[in-house]
């Protein structure tokens, strides 16, 4: 099958030709999350039957991530769910069951929501790959977790699905079947980070993203808080593990072409982060020595 075949799956082709995950994940830090069961087109919001009113203020959200979602099988009902997320080093989520999707025009009464939320990419029309791979995640996990688990319209990077957006944590995976995504979200809800599956942390930078799980790989961390991001510079990325404080340098390039979709007729570059090296600040006062440099683990 070449790479331009109409019936090529991006999902299928990686493991071949296996791209490196981190540093995928959204970079959005701002999310509205809006109960609506469809159809989903591939522009989920803008070929939605939401009424023109609604599709034209959740258009014009300046800053905002907007998600449609619904439960595996259809609504869930009576209602409409709204989820609202900020994340970052204190992530913060809200939720509402608003009457009509019209209260979206409105003041919206939020409250605090704290239990964990699993979003599955399952739009199809967006990419086969969501669909195919994607539906099979989000079943098993609403067997296990119903109340936690909801299908979603878009998390980017269809080539490593089944892709997941854990929340409050804003942890994506992806690379996931049905089974290995029971055993991921088992980790997540236990305080452990699945880094074999992890794209990297919604709403920090690629090299955030990728600088931290280079950490992680490196310390041997697995705790969901074990690492924390403290800066971002050009080329260096500044992490607080465990109470230590590392830099680690990451720099960015662009990739061989690649189809990203199965939607892409034509190849285009992927972005590409390499790092170079890393080190303990033992000293946060003076300058760091360059023979203190970790060298690239081979």
């Amino acid at each position: 099958m070449s790479d331009l075949d109409p019936a090529f799956r991006c999902s299928r082709v990686d493991p071949v030709d296996p791209e490196p995950m981190a540093g995928t994940a959204p970079t959005d830090a701002a999310w509205l999350f809006v109960e609506h069961a469809g159809p989903w087109g591939r522009q989920a919001v803008a070929e939605s039957k939401l009424p023109d009113a609604v599709r034209e203020h959740l258009a014009g959200l300046d800053g905002v991530r907007v998600q449609l979602i619904r439960r595996h099988g259809g609504e869930s009902g009576p209602g409409v769910r709204v989820f609202s997320a900020t994340l970052g080093p204190t992530p913060v989520v809200r939720t509402a069951v608003l009457g009509d999707v019209t209260e979206l025009l409105g003041p919206i009464a939020w409250e605090a929501h704290d239990e964990p939320l699993w979003f599955v990419c399952t739009n199809g029309r967006r990419d086969v790959c969501c669909a195919e791979v994607g539906r099979p995640v989000a079943a098993a996990l609403a067997a296990r977790w119903p109340e936690e688990t909801w299908e979603t319209t878009h998390l980017g990077g269809h080539r490593f699905s089944g892709t997941l957006l854990a929340l409050p944590s804003g942890i994506a995976l992806g690379r996931l079947d049905a089974e290995t995504a029971v055993r991921a979200v088992t980790d997540l809800e236990a305080g452990r980070l699945p880094v074999a599956h992890a794209r990297g942390r919604a709403g920090a930078t690629g090299a955030a993203q990728v600088a931290e799980l280079h950490l992680r790989t490196e310390l041997d961390l697995t705790g969901s808080a074990d690492v924390t991001v403290l800066a971002v510079g050009a080329g260096e990325v500044v992490l607080d593990a465990r109470g230590e404080r590392y830099h680690v340098r990451v720099e960015e390039s662009v990739g061989e072409p690649r189809r990203q979709s199965c939607a892409d007729l034509k190849t285009k570059p992927s972005t590409v982060y390499v790092v170079g090296a890393w080190v303990h600040d033992r000293h946060i006062s003076t300058p760091i020595q360059e023979d203190a440099w970790h060298p690239k683990s081979p």
